[in-house]
């Protein structure tokens, strides 16, 4: 597949989120950054979606369970044509509808607002099992973070979707390897991820999560899995940061705002890598 169309709007996104959280002072960038490529190639050329009916009902759906990325989706979603790409930059101003952790109030596209890690995935499994009893054929997607694996909540959602043969639930984990404050592996251990996965009788895929190509082939398996009975799991290895040097792996970026001379630093590399 041609992926110039996610490329472009994966560099889209980045800059917008840039912008977005350095105006607005908050944080989380490195998280967005290395989610940005996969939902680029979700919303460029995987999901069905419609920004003129954003609530039809045979839409795939998308969950962010880790939702202090939001800036991201709103990006995603205003290149879409959701919303203007002008009202980014009230991101987390007074009166705005776009808030720093994500919201469905008001913001066209977003399904469920969240932010309190591992309660994503609850909610995502939760609209996989309706459709089935619904008999509607479209698919739920759901972005976990690798430090919302330390929720019980996760695994016994992953344990519900496994017993109740939820092969319309689709969920990637961006396995950047940082949380909060440090690496996952000085918090709780969470290697070997795959094979975690696969023991709850997920059906599992292990990506580079910034290869594009890597991404589609990933996401055509998930969607040709239907009809086996499993629910599917992309672990996508991401780096926290991506696409900016000075924060790539670097623990600092998840709290931490680009401003003054990082801020145009960051820019200029962003630039430089336009599609």
């Amino acid at each position: 597949m041609n992926d110039a169309k996610s490329r472009d709007l994966a560099y889209r996104v980045r800059r917008h989120a840039l912008d977005m959280t350095s105006r607005g002072g908050t944080a989380h960038i490195g998280s967005i950054f290395s989610m940005a490529d996969i939902i680029a190639v979700l919303y460029a050329d995987v999901m069905h979606h419609d920004p003129k009916a954003p609530k039809m009902p045979e839409r795939d759906r998308l969950v962010l369970s880790k939702g202090h990325a939001g800036a991201g989706i709103y990006a995603v979603l205003a290149e879409c044509g959701y919303f203007p790409t002008e009202e980014l930059l009230t991101h987390c101003q007074n009166g705005s509808r776009l808030s720093g952790h994500v919201s469905h109030k008001g913001v066209p596209g977003v399904e469920v607002s969240t932010g309190s890690l591992g309660q994503g995935l609850p909610m995502a499994m939760g609209m996989a099992m309706a459709a089935k009893m619904n008999g509607q054929a479209h698919s739920v997607f759901c972005i976990i973070g690798d430090g919302e694996c330390d929720e019980g909540a996760i695994w016994e959602s992953a344990l519900i979707a496994n017993q109740f043969k939820l092969d319309n639930l689709i969920v990637t984990i961006d396995f950047n390897k940082i949380q909060s404050i440090t690496s996952v592996e000085n918090t709780i251990r969470l290697e070997p991820l795959d094979q975690k996965w696969a023991s709850f009788g997920w059906h599992v895929i292990r990506i580079d999560g910034h290869d594009h190509a890597a991404l589609h082939a990933a996401y055509a398996e998930a969607l040709g899995a239907r009809g086996q009975g499993k629910p599917i799991a992309i672990v996508a290895d991401t780096v926290k940061g991506k696409g900016v040097s000075f924060m790539e792996n670097d623990v600092l970026w998840h709290y931490r705002t680009a401003r003054g001379e990082e801020y145009v630093a960051a820019v200029e590399e962003l630039e430089a890598q336009k599609p």
